[in-house]
């Protein structure tokens, strides 16, 4: 062991006692967490070199490993201690943030993808999940050029919320990190925006669908790390949650003329209640009772579209009914 790796080991195993003083979840322990620190600033000089001139980052570090709940373990991708601005800092997986999101109740699941320009994607209705057809198996080359990104999250009430971003949305947030800045003006060699570029999309897609997600302590700390400590591009205010006017909304979704447009109205804006479940519901119902409303009026003009007057009968109206011998009777006159 290198005499900077041996100082480096002594300093991490400072965090001890703060790593279990914070720790959110138990399965996650110091002797394992410490390790997988060690071996990857003992693979990477770098890393090494820019933990020696900034010790205090290095045990920041994993001690945010405990106070998010996340493991360093490369098989299960969660996060990285990664070299940024001359520290070492704890990056977050799009995988991570997911299970975060999981692990401490906001969702029951959630599932991020991105979509290329061959594939099939269509929104799902009115709380619904969408649907993404592609060729499985096929390459990246075969899909076509990434487009777009979407995230599906289903909350406990059953409903899903969808989160979607275009390409352009994914890039304008990072063109604000600092990493992509450095990258783009050459003063570092590589970023994950070029070498992981899609699961960076992914990662994005899910940092803004969380403002719309059930808030949680531990995936507000895991927010406050990315874009405060590492400067990842999305502002504070971006994941910021407000208790958003369900009386607005529903009047807005109301104003609507069509069946698409309530239905775009749900898909634009339900997310944004996901912290109000109750007016989440609200909303949901009011859309639902508008659409029905919408689709009752297309088809009473239809109908009316519809309507022929018909010529008035010769028979007066109080006159006797026939019996069925006086009808066979007149229907055979004239007959041979």
């Amino acid at each position: 062991m290198s005499n900077a790796l041996s100082i480096i080991t002594g300093e991490i195993d400072k965090a001890r006692d703060d790593f279990a003083r914070v720790a959110v979840d138990q399965n996650v322990n110091f002797e394992r967490e410490s390790g997988f620190a060690i071996q990857v600033l003992q693979n990477n000089e770098y890393a090494l070199s820019c933990a020696m001139k900034n010790k205090q980052s290095v045990i920041n570090a994993v001690t945010n490993i405990a106070a998010i709940g996340i493991s360093l373990n490369p098989a299960r991708k969660q996060a990285y201690l990664v070299p940024r601005d001359g520290k070492i800092c704890l990056d977050i997986s799009y995988m991570g943030l997911r299970d975060i999101a999981v692990a401490s109740g906001s969702v029951l699941w959630a599932h991020a993808e991105v979509v290329r320009e061959h594939d099939i994607y269509t929104p799902g209705k009115l709380g619904e999940q969408p649907t993404h057809e592609f060729k499985r198996f096929s390459n990246d080359a075969e899909r076509g050029p990434i487009i777009g990104v979407y995230v599906v999250a289903k909350i406990h009430g059953g409903d899903f919320l969808v989160t979607e971003m275009s390409l352009e949305e994914v890039h304008r947030i990072r063109d604000r990190s600092e990493g992509w800045k450095a990258y783009a003006a050459k003063k570092i060699k590589s970023t994950p925006w070029h070498s992981d570029e899609g699961e960076m999309i992914k990662k994005t897609v899910i940092k803004r669908a969380y403002k719309g997600w059930p808030k949680t302590e531990r995936m507000d700390y895991a927010m406050d790390r990315m874009n405060i400590d590492n400067a990842e591009g999305m502002a504070a205010d971006e994941v910021a949650g407000n208790r958003v006017d369900v009386a607005v909304m529903v009047a807005e979704a109301k104003a609507t003329k069509t069946d698409a447009e309530a239905l775009a109205y749900w898909r634009s804006n339900n997310a944004r209640l996901a912290q109000q479940p109750e007016d989440h519901k609200r909303l949901k119902a009011a859309i639902a009772m508008h659409r029905q409303a919408l689709a009752d009026a297309h088809q009473e003009q239809s109908d009316s579209e519809r309507t022929i007057d018909m010529p008035a009968s010769d028979v007066p109206p109080d006159a006797p009914l026939m019996t069925d011998e006086e009808l066979d009777a007149q229907r055979t006159v004239g007959q041979p």
